[in-house]
């Protein structure tokens, strides 16, 4: 197979005009975080965000472009705000406040541009030596079982854990961690967090009603993040595991630019459109430069408890093809199973009820790897800078 070249891609890439400026989109020098490997060629183009879907021409067409190119088996392009561009020549990456180029598709650091006017890191959390999202690209896909059950295998494995439930408009911890009541304060300031099977829980379910609808606009959402992660009494943990809310929207980007995140976990499910969005997320992540722990695939298949047939209901193996795609470590498959289902939604989820299970077995093994990735620079890593105009 012939080796895909930075010079080829740019080259094509050269080609698309964007109609809006009236010049290629590598002299305008809208390309960052250019990465290839192994044939897989993932790039950003960096566009005005009062442009938005409009824009979306503009990227499928530099995908199709470099798609021609021989040798490239896959062409993953993202849209992202910036600063208004220049319009001089020269080369073809993106400076200044955007991020730089990043051959390490991995998921690495890479050597991207750091922001001039970086502050100096300020941790958001004190006393939590990692702090490790999980996120879904969509809804449905078993992400907050998925992070109830990591949190739970983590804290089986001996280590201190946290739980926060970021997910503003759709809080679920409260109900599938086994906790009622409210936070309690010692000082009107600082909220203790609530607790159940030794790990440290706290959600926007604990402080509404239930079936009360958040209506909230952005503004209000990223407050309330910040102070569930600033004012509550954590203490001392090795972990604490955030339940992102799918997507990749207002949350994942202030958990991303203000958090220290030592990485993040992506749940999907095998069919072809969960993919897809999972796909949105991975990059996103890789874009704001948290390291991607690897992908999850959940509901991965369906085994009958009567006569122990197996059906590939979601079909199978895609989120494990599109991991080695991508160049993401697979994690794991967990099945789909009525067992997992009951368990959550009765507050004792399968790692602290059925212990012994394989299905508890597979999220502590899982739950194992996640922290053998993060433990050994968990506590000296810089929040990435981002700029959102």
């Amino acid at each position: 197979m012939a080796q895909v070249t930075e010079a080829q891609v740019l080259a094509a890439l050269g080609t698309v005009q964007d109609p809006d400026r009236g010049a290629d989109i590598v002299t305008l020098r809208m390309i960052s975080g250019l990465a290839i490997k192994d044939g897989n060629v993932a790039f950003a183009i960096e566009v005005d965000p009062r442009r938005g879907p409009q824009a979306e021409p503009l990227r499928h067409a530099a995908e199709k472009v470099v798609d021609r190119i021989p040798g490239v088996t896959s062409v993953t392009a993202v849209l992202t705000a910036h600063r208004v561009a220049s319009s001089g020549g020269g080369h073809g990456h993106a400076h200044g406040p955007a991020p730089g180029h990043n051959h390490n598709h991995g998921g690495g650091q890479g050597h991207g541009h750091a922001h001039p006017a970086q502050q100096p890191e300020k941790p958001l959390v004190p006393g939590v030596r990692a702090i490790v999202a999980v996120a879904s690209g969509k809804g449905g896909v078993g992400k907050s079982t998925t992070a109830t059950n990591l949190a739970l295998g983590l804290a089986a494995n001996g280590l201190r854990v946290g739980l926060l439930d970021a997910d503003i408009y759709g809080p679920s911890m409260p109900r599938m961690m086994g906790i009622s009541g409210r936070p309690t304060s010692r000082d009107g300031k600082v909220l203790e967090p609530m607790e159940n099977y030794g790990v440290k829980v706290m959600s926007m379910g604990f402080l509404v009603a239930e079936d009360t609808p958040m209506i909230w606009r952005g503004p209000m959402v990223m407050s309330a993040l910040q102070q569930m992660l600033r004012d509550v009494n954590w203490g001392e943990l090795d972990v604490l595991v955030v339940d992102m809310p799918p997507g990749t929207g207002d949350a994942q980007l202030t958990m991303a630019q203000q958090v220290p995140l030592a990485g993040a976990v992506i749940v999907s499910t095998p069919q072809d459109i969960a993919l897809l969005d999972a796909r949105k997320g991975l990059n996103m992540f890789r874009k704001v430069d948290v390291p991607v722990l690897g992908i999850i695939e959940n509901m991965s298949y369906f085994c009958c408890p009567n006569c122990g047939h197996r059906t590939d209901v979601f079909s199978h193996g895609g989120a494990k093809r599109e991991a080695e795609r991508l160049g993401a470590e697979f994690l794991g498959e967990i099945p789909l199973d009525i067992v997992i289902r009951e368990t959550s939604d009765a507050g004792t989820p399968v790692v602290v009820a059925t212990p012994e299970s394989e299905h508890a077995k597979v999220y502590r093994r899982i739950a194992a790897r996640v922290w053998e990735k993060v433990s050994g620079g968990a506590s000296g890593r810089a929040a990435p800078r981002i700029v959102v105009q």
